[in-house]
């Protein structure tokens, strides 16, 4: 399981909804969530 750093929910890292930034692949829990992190991906992997 992965964490979505935009909730924080746990996520299956089977999920279609992901992001990758700085060569990480980030998993979400829903499109909300991914569109959120990839408009300003550095705030939240800090």
């Amino acid at each position: 399981m992965a964490r979505d750093v935009i909730c924080g929910m746990s996520v299956k890292e089977d999920t279609d909804i992901t992001s990758t930034f700085s060569g990480k692949t980030y998993y979400f829990c829903s499109v909300d969530c991914k569109e959120e992190f990839d408009k300003n991906p550095i705030k939240y992997t800090r």
